[in-house]
């Protein structure tokens, strides 16, 4: 009975983790960020290493979540912009596999992405979900930021509203890693290196 419910419910959902928080595991934080090169949108295998120096975050995306599409009605976009102005690279991961949801072709990435004003300085393409796997990534949008030292300082949520429907709602959040990078720019401890993570599941 509970099973036959539970399927019913993931079918009902579309594989969609409404509102739903993700576990986290040890892999998260406090911790080295595992090293990788991928291949990205714009012709580029792209590696961690080569930010060293840097602060980076990775952003987990999947246009097609309605998580993601939330936050992509400015918010991540400014995020993204403010960020980026600050120095930090942002890299925009999509760990859907093929003929999942949210899986993209090098053209569908980048014209996506320009029609969703979105500015991430590179688009990985982890469709075999190795990327996202290492930095146990449970869903879209999942955020981590990493210091110019290679140091994982955030891993999870992009904020606590998992539930906000409105921009004004959004903007009265508190986000988690714009927190992270302010705290780690000031050299103050991290108050929250890790934050359940929320959204559409990760369709690896």
């Amino acid at each position: 009975m509970k099973k036959t419910l539970l399927s019913m419910l993931g079918l009902a959902t579309l594989g969609i983790a409404l509102s739903a928080w993700a576990t986290q595991d040890d892999t998260a934080t406090s911790k080295m960020a595992p090293e990788f090169s991928v291949a990205s949108s714009s012709g580029k295998d792209i590696s961690l290493g080569q930010f060293k120096g840097k602060y980076v975050v990775l952003e987990w995306w999947n246009h097609q979540c309605p998580f993601v599409v939330r936050h992509y009605g400015g918010n991540m976009q400014a995020l993204q912009k403010q960020m980026k102005d600050d120095g930090v690279v942002w890299l925009t991961v999509c760990s859907s596999a093929p003929g999942k949801q949210g899986h993209v072709s090098v053209e569908q990435a980048n014209e996506i992405m320009k029609e969703n004003g979105g500015s991430p300085a590179f688009i990985l393409l982890d469709a075999d979900g190795k990327v996202g796997k290492l930095f146990g990534a449970k869903t879209t949008p999942q955020m981590v930021l990493i210091s110019p030292k290679g140091e994982v300082l955030y891993n999870g949520g992009i904020d606590n509203a998992p539930n906000a429907r409105t921009k004004e709602d959004m903007a009265q959040a508190e986000n988690f890693v714009l927190k992270a990078y302010k705290q780690a720019k000031a050299g103050q401890p991290i108050t929250n290196p890790a934050e359940r993570p929320y959204g559409c599941g990760v369709k690896y």
